[in-house]
């Protein structure tokens, strides 16, 4: 049985507490957040301990792992103290929000032996698993070019229930926040990136960091990439997609939350296997929840002693391409990576 400790108790922890208690060999044994009130939830349905200091959390020897639900800009302190104690790290995206703390987050847990998994749960959904099985097999032949589209909406008052959120020092703007999930997924189907220009703006929320951002990718493979991602869409989310072309075929996964594939078209499968991969995925468009997957594969990579199947190093590279996109559109210039 490998025991997880949740730190931080706001809306996402919900996510990593079922996934905890739905996945063979794990469980959830306690909670910490600085305000007592959020834990109440966990200590009923969990029966947990609970902790308003994180030191206090550490020391106790019948923790495992810890799971860093808290806002993006503290994970790196909070990642930094837990893999000086020797405790395992499942920690929410971004990994951090500068390539400095990424970087000290992934050194500290190597000198320390601890596993690092970084929650990029979108790579799980069956639709993401089954266009990475078609480029694997280079189904589309050589590419030519992707795009990945974040139209969503997040109104003001979203914004206002904290005071961290979008803000530069603990949050990020649309990039960071929302549109990270589809970078990491552009570089795990596309490859590395080599140049990239970007434009941003903060148009309609009254944030400190961009709402619609625009850029462009080439990819060490020589194929180009578009990335648009606003939370300015009007009156609610409208589409969340990943379209890749290629010599020998097209494929569009879309709909609001990127779930389905809206168009294939494939020279080498006939229209009753396209029709047939379709409506597989139609059935269960969802699957296994992605936190899931990041848990259990976390619990078998401790018990394994291999690297967890999203690691540091994965959320590194999709920080990086974040940063770049900001530094592009912070010099107006093209940038070399």
């Amino acid at each position: 049985m490998v025991n997880y400790a949740i730190i931080g108790c706001g809306h996402i922890a919900k996510k990593h507490a079922s996934a905890i208690s739905n996945s063979a060999n794990s469980k959830l044994v306690a909670v910490c957040d600085t305000v007592p009130e959020r834990m109440e939830y966990y200590k009923e349905e969990y029966n947990v301990d609970t902790y308003t200091d994180y030191d206090k959390l550490l020391l106790d020897k019948n923790v495992d792992v810890i799971n860093i639900c808290t806002p993006s800009g503290l994970h790196a302190s909070l990642a930094v103290k837990a893999a000086n104690a020797k405790k395992h790290i499942v920690v929410e995206k971004p990994i951090a929000l500068t390539l400095e703390d990424s970087k000290q987050i992934i050194d500290v847990c190597k000198e320390n032996n601890v596993k690092l998994a970084v929650v990029h749960p979108n790579r799980f959904r069956p639709v993401m698993i089954e266009m990475k099985k078609i480029l694997k097999d280079n189904l589309l032949g050589k590419i030519s070019h992707a795009n990945a589209t974040v139209r969503w909406n997040r109104n003001q008052e979203y914004y206002d229930q904290a005071a961290w959120r979008g803000t530069k020092e603990f949050d990020g703007g649309v990039l960071m926040n929302q549109a990270i999930h589809n970078l990491d997924l552009l570089l795990w189907f596309m490859g590395d990136v080599d140049e990239l220009f970007s434009m941003e703006a903060t148009r309609l929320r009254n944030i400190e960091s961009e709402d619609v951002s625009t850029g462009v990718i080439r990819f060490k493979s020589g194929a180009l990439g578009i990335v648009e991602a606003a939370t300015t869409i009007y009156p609610k989310n409208l589409e969340e997609s990943i379209s890749i072309f290629g010599e020998k075929g097209t494929v569009i996964i879309g709909g609001s939350n990127a779930l389905y594939f809206k168009h294939i078209d494939i020279e080498s499968l006939s229209e009753e296997a396209i029709k047939n991969i379709k409506e597989t995925i139609e059935v269960d468009p969802f699957g296994k929840p992605g936190h899931q997957w990041i848990i259990e594969d976390m619990t078998l990579a401790i018990t394994e002693d291999r690297d967890p199947i999203v690691s540091g190093e994965d959320g590194h590279r999709a920080l990086e391409l974040v940063n770049g996109f900001y530094k592009s559109a912070e010099k107006n210039t093209p940038l070399r990576f």
